[in-house]
């Protein structure tokens, strides 16, 4: 997936969770939209170097929109709508053989007690429901998700389980959007009952599948498989 003209600045200050304050290599200051309703925490800190995209439509009261930020020398990609749109492109192009065999895929289908799940795949036989999560939390290594307390999250992990009772496939599916993590666990340190309802959802079947990213200033693709620990 390739990034729209990415244009450079450097972080003043992020402040009401979604936006950011940017100074241009112009000189020029800007608010952009960051569509990220985490603690960002290793993600954004002040003086940072981040990387914008500008929309085309005149309309939309802030035209710019973080897509990477710079931090200790590492790429990370902090725009929670990238993700949904890489597994889908990376599914349609068959790069994710364990979700192989689907022809239907749809997006944003409603389900449960007024959910939707981020993508439904169907083959006729099987329906297969895909929750996708961002991660960008990292710490010597590990990936960590979440990076704040997210409730949720832990409503989406029950509705895949009553799925999975009912007979359907259901898979997890995290995207560290970064390239320096070897290993996931769940951030029990931020939200223990996030932790505590995953292994829940996994125990009763609900699959697991954490995947980084290759990703430089033109292009992000799906990379590999990382290893989980849940235990």
């Amino acid at each position: 997936m390739e990034w729209p003209r990415l244009i450079e600045g450097v972080l003043i200050k992020r402040y009401k969770r979604f936006l950011f304050d940017v100074r241009l290599k112009n000189g020029r200051t800007v608010t952009a939209h960051c569509p990220n309703t985490g603690s960002m925490t290793g993600c954004c800190e002040p003086g940072c170097t981040v990387y914008l995209s500008r929309s085309a439509n005149p309309h939309r009261l802030l035209p710019f929109t973080v897509e990477l930020t710079l931090m200790n020398g590492t790429l990370i990609g902090v725009n929670t709508l990238v993700p949904n749109r890489l597994v889908k492109e990376s599914l349609m192009a068959g790069r994710i053989p364990q979700l192989s065999g689907y022809p239907i895929l749809r997006s944003e289908v409603r389900y449960g007690a007024d959910s939707r799940i981020d993508l439904l795949l169907e083959n006729g036989r099987e329906q297969c429901y895909v929750e996708i999560k961002n991660c960008t939390l990292v710490v010597d290594g590990t990936a960590f998700f979440p990076d704040a307390v997210s409730s949720r999250g832990q409503k989406h992990l029950k509705e895949l389980e009553r799925q999975v009772k009912a007979g359907s496939r259901c898979v997890m599916f995290y995207l560290v959007q970064r390239m320096d993590a070897g290993e996931f666990r769940p951030a029990d340190h931020i939200d223990p009952a996030y932790g505590k309802a995953l292994r829940s959802a996994f125990r009763r079947g609900v699959e697991m599948m954490v995947y980084d990213v290759q990703l430089d200033l033109k292009k992000i693709e799906l990379n590999k498989q990382l290893l989980y620990f849940i235990s």
